[in-house]
């Protein structure tokens, strides 16, 4: 991820994206949807799990304008202002930022944690020039807990508040574009885009809150899907039934070497290996690649 070290200079001086902030409003949204399952999907070798927040509509879209919509309210108030909004879209530090707004800590898995909401939700930023007053930090409470660092599939979480992405099973099946490291396909199981293992151990995740937001919602039964429906998407499939959705981003031949390896993680059936050997003539490489390697460990493994 070198573009962290692109914008480093972005990330630690707010002026270089917006001249003349003095401050920064920070804001978060819940996106847990009100009834989808996790732990069952994870244990069913079968069905393919799907972060939680990729279930629904892309929240960038939603948030932003949201944070478009409060600055018109605050401009009701206060008369024109200079603002800029972020969600996700530029060098900014906003967990830090909403660490020190008060929204909640950064827990040793490095994600926002709220007391009274957990860490279900999405994160967005205004920067402004109104000298508005300022909020007292956060404090942290994770105290000795070190669920999240033992319920990591890949060890990821090398030392608490320390996430090695080359390990993270988001990063692997959202921003890497090449192939998935051998050693680390097996410990994926059946995550074929993003984790939240680390989220679903938390104790303060007891008080998570439940988006009201049908765009957050499950579309194209992504809680619930079996691999092989999913595997056997076409591209124009894919590209019809993620539209709208964050998952598009990662193009179909990435969402094919993800499922690849969850196959491979999974059960051995006359279905998957039609379904795998169908793909070594696909096109592109990693697609083809991970099919092999799919089969291969099916095969060891009967």
């Amino acid at each position: 991820m070198d573009y962290m070290a692109r914008h480093g200079s972005m990330r630690s001086h707010p002026e270089e994206l917006h001249p003349g902030v003095c401050r920064i409003i920070t804001v978060r949204m819940n996106y847990l949807p009100p009834a989808a399952p996790m732990a069952g999907v994870l244990a069913n070798p079968e069905l393919a799990y799907v972060s939680r927040y990729a279930l629904g509509r892309d929240y960038h879209k939603l948030l932003r304008k949201r944070l478009l919509q409060l600055c018109q309210r605050i401009s009701q108030h206060s008369g024109p202002f200079s603002h800029r909004v972020f969600v996700d879209s530029a060098p900014v530090l906003e967990k830090p930022l909403a660490e020190k707004a008060g929204l909640g800590w950064i827990g040793k898995h490095s994600n926002l944690i709220n007391r009274s909401a957990g860490s279900w939700f999405f994160l967005g930023e205004i920067f402004t020039d109104l000298p508005l007053a300022v909020d007292s930090p956060a404090s942290n409470h994770c105290g000795r807990c070190s669920a999240c660092i033992s319920a990591c599939p890949t060890a990821a979480i090398v030392a608490p508040y320390v996430v090695d992405a080359r390990r993270c099973i988001s990063y692997l099946t959202i921003e890497l574009k090449g192939a998935i490291p051998l050693e680390l396909r097996p410990l994926l199981g059946n995550r074929i885009y993003g984790c939240d293992d680390c989220q679903l151990v938390c104790p303060w995740n007891r008080f998570a809150r439940r988006s009201e937001e049908p765009d957050f919602w499950p579309r194209q039964g992504l809680d619930q899907a079996t691999l092989t429906q999913l595997f056997a998407w076409d591209e124009a499939e894919f590209l019809q039934r993620t539209e709208g959705s964050p998952i598009r981003r990662i193009g179909h031949s990435a969402w094919l070497r993800n499922i690849a390896v969850a196959l491979g993680n999974g059960k051995n059936s006359a279905k998957v290996t039609h379904l795998l050997h169908n793909r070594l003539s696909h096109p592109n490489e990693l697609v083809r690649e991970h099919s092999l390697w799919a089969l291969e460990r099916l095969h060891k493994r009967t």
